[in-house]
């Protein structure tokens, strides 16, 4: 099947969502898994080691296609997405039954899904930064699905300011990695190998990259928009933390480390951030007690595991990274819908309240608790192969010791995350909200366990997605074929005895978890100095900055609006004259006498204008000026133009003393003496600057290409001796009639206004 159609069938099934949502139908998950099926026909393809790429013309004149290509790494996401979508849309259906504005939210979610299909496949770094932004703009919609919540309107410009800050600083690293390479092509760019690595702008791409991938991945620290996007319905929650938005930019460092994976800078920017925000994050999430927000934080522990991964050297760390990567999946969308179940039927996330739903919810505590195992790392659950691997990647990094040693205790806290989610709000006596509460229907239950069983069953058979999907992920990852057998048991190992110690570890936390919150809780640095706060200074020192500077430059004077505009227009062309070329004068041999006096009239008046004491005297000064001009224009061979800016220049003096006089202005001009040396200044960069380019233009090598063709055609096409008449009049007629219609338009809008200050007639009596 064609990915183009797999695309945009994908973009288009965003209005039959909207239409079948908003009938509140389980039928909208048809859309995500019929896609899953067709993502699924590639994996034979994807299995023996091979690729598909599809490639159109875009922008040719750039270089730029619309390519889309599947190989392990997109097809590992593109399942994620679409089959987690499968049962987040079913699991919305009746999570959100009876809510408002629905069929916005599916339409929405559905181009969320879209968006992320389309960047995960794009094999062009610019049709991949189209969707990225995509994603940006629709999480940003998802977020703020209830704009009438404060909170939520802040969460969700917190989330979309930082990731669309991130994007562009990536969209610079994508320009210039996109000129280093010679292309935009992500295969294309791998396949130059070290190359683009030995560059020497690969710095600043890494770093410029990196900016934008951390910022979508809440890295820290850029972490706290994820926590606060928990605002956002738990479907939504499930789907972003889980399969889509926040691992993109996980995708994104995964499919440029064959390019960038030996470079000092990617390996040591990677480790580094992706080690302070596992730490980061598994200490918040032992301070919260909304189970969301604890499952939010935990996701921003596991996103810097795979991000220290993906930056670990080797094909083992790939391996980890994408195990890890679908282990996390399965069990933080199964967590996240069992949360979003205990608040829809026992009406509280509390974990600190909660006890006793076991009894009233059998079902749901069950599928709750699989998930949790997974999630705890406990065979045999998928989770404790992952955990397994990501300590052997550890143990083989020459930094194992600091690795190992920051690895422990995170995924201890992990184990605590687990207990919370998983069995602390059903094990024990139940309260007061376990009375009421019961097992959804099986359209709410049945995308958790789903996703549950394949926890266990890839657990127990991990051939199914071993050889199948992460083999060949890490090969794209590790840009080298690999070799390694997925099993549950490998005997005694030291990753055994670190799993041991982080499941004892995790059990001793567990049981003081009390404690813990409280002291953590009682912490004010996080409120106080935290990255959230520092957003808030940032966002209120903008404001103070708009304000101070919409009070200095709309200060209601239009001297000072174009002294402004004037003063830009002179800095900015200075600087590019001397940074490009530096100044070019040509030689002034030849000059007559005549000019030379004329440049002194001219240069006289304009002083004169400047020191005229009122208006009258400064429009005479200035038309002196202009006369001064036509001069020249007719000392140069050029009457026509004389004769017109003779005529021009006596109508203007002629109109503005007749207006003038009519006008409520003040007769003098009462500017300090220290203001109007300062317009002076402006008047006199500005005209020296026009003058500098103008000599930096004529003292260019001169193409009379387009000269020659307007001299010899003017007789024999237009049948015009007069070349200047026959430009205007002929070869750029359209534009001439442009320029009379805008002309008449303004002549019409003046008579319009003119007619409506007359005043009204009086009748007289008879």
């Amino acid at each position: 099947m064609s990915l183009l159609f797999l695309v945009f069938g994908a973009l288009a099934y965003a209005p039959l969502a909207a239409w079948l949502g908003g009938r509140s139908s389980a039928v909208v998950a048809v859309g995500p898994l019929v896609l899953f099926g067709a993502f699924l026909t590639f994996v034979p393809v994807v299995a023996d080691g091979g690729h598909i790429l599809e490639t159109w013309n875009w922008i040719p004149s750039l270089g730029v296609t619309a390519a889309f290509r599947v190989d392990g790494l997109s097809l590992t996401f593109a399942l994620l997405i679409t089959g987690i979508g499968a049962c987040i849309f079913l699991y919305a259906s009746a999570y959100l039954s009876g809510a408002e504005r629905l069929p916005r939210f599916y339409a929405t979610l559905a181009l969320f899904m879209a968006s992320m299909i389309g960047a995960v496949l794009a094999d062009d770094l610019v049709l991949l930064v189209v969707f990225w932004e995509l994603t940006s703009l629709t999480s940003f919609l998802l977020i703020g699905y209830r704009p009438e919540n404060p909170a939520t309107r802040r969460s969700a410009q917190q989330g979309f300011l930082i990731t669309v800050t991130g994007g562009l600083a990536m969209l610079a690293g994508v320009i210039v990695l996109g000129t280093a390479a010679g292309t935009t092509s992500i295969s294309g760019i791998a396949s130059q190998g070290g190359a683009i690595a030995n560059h020497p702008s690969a710095p600043a791409i890494i770093i410029l990259i990196a900016c934008g991938a951390f910022a979508k991945s809440a890295q820290a620290p850029l972490h706290s928009w994820l926590a606060n996007a928990m605002v956002a319905p738990t479907p939504v929650s499930a789907y972003l933390h889980s399969a889509t938005m926040v691992k993109l930019g996980v995708y994104l460092l995964a499919r440029l480390n064959p390019t960038f994976g030996e470079h000092a800078v990617w390996v040591g920017l990677l480790m580094t951030f992706g080690a302070i925000t596992m730490v980061t994050g598994a200490a918040l999430a032992l301070r919260e007690t909304d189970l969301k927000k604890i499952l939010a934080y935990s996701t921003i522990a596991s996103l810097g595991t795979l991000v220290l991964l993906i930056g670990t050297p080797g094909q083992l760390a790939a391996v980890a990274a994408m195990t890890f990567l679908i282990v996390h999946a399965l069990y933080k969308a199964c967590l996240f819908m069992v949360a979003g179940i205990i608040d829809h039927e026992a009406g509280t996330r509390d974990a600190s309240f909660l006890r006793g739903l076991r009894r009233t919810m059998p079902l749901t505590s069950a599928v709750g608790l699989v998930g949790a195992l997974s999630m705890a790392g406990l065979p045999p659950l998928f989770g404790f192969i992952g955990k397994e691997l990501v300590y052997e990647a550890a143990f083989a990094d020459p930094l194992a010791w600091l690795t190992v040693a920051l690895l422990v205790p995170t995924n201890a806290v992990m184990v605590v995350v687990a207990g919370l989610a998983g069995w602390r709000a059903f094990a024990g006596e139940p309260v007061a909200a376990a009375s009421t509460a019961h097992d959804p229907g099986p359209a709410m239950l049945a995308g958790p366990a789903l996703l549950a069983l394949l926890g266990a069953t890839f657990g127990l058979l991990p051939s199914l997605v071993g050889s199948s999907l992460i083999l060949p992920a890490a090969a794209a990852v590790s840009g080298l074929p690999v070799t390694y057998k997925l099993a549950l048991w490998h005997g005694f190992t030291p990753m055994l005895v670190a799993s041991l110690v982080t499941l004892a570890a995790g059990a001793i936390i567990y049981r003081s978890w009390d404690q813990i919150r409280a002291r953590l809780a009682g912490t004010s640095f996080f409120e106080d100095k935290g990255p959230d706060r520092a957003y808030d200074h940032l966002m209120a020192g903008l404001q103070s900055l708009a304000v101070w500077q919409t009070g200095l430059i709309q200060n209601g004077s239009l001297r000072s609006y174009a002294g402004r505009v004037f003063l830009v227009i002179a800095a900015g062309a200075s600087a590019t004259l001397l940074l490009r070329q530096g100044l070019q004068i040509p030689s002034f041999q030849g000059v007559l006498g005549a000019e030379i006096i004329l440049a002194a009239l001219l240069c006289i008046s304009a002083i004169a204008v400047t020191a005229a004491r009122n208006i009258f005297s400064g429009i005479v000064s200035a038309g002196i000026v202009g006369f001064a001009v036509a001069l020249v224009f007719l000392f140069q061979g050029a009457p026509d133009l004389a004769f017109t800016q003779f005529s021009v220049e006596a109508l203007a003096i002629v109109i503005f003393l007749g207006i003038i006089g009519r006008m409520p202005f003040r007769e003098r001009d009462y500017r300090t003496r220290p203001e109007r040396l300062r317009d002076g200044a402006i008047a006199l960069a500005l005209g020296l600057t026009a003058t500098l380019v103008m000599l930096a233009v004529i003292s260019q090598p001169f193409n009379d290409r387009l000269s020659a063709f307007f001299r010899d055609a003017s007789v024999p096409h237009a049948h015009g001796r007069n070349i200047v008449n026959v430009i205007i009049v002929d070869f750029r007629a359209l534009d001439t009639l442009g320029e009379i219609a805008v002309l008449g338009l303004a002549a019409l809008a003046a008579a319009a206004v003119l007619a409506g200050l007359r005043k009204p007639v009086e009748e007289k009596s008879p």
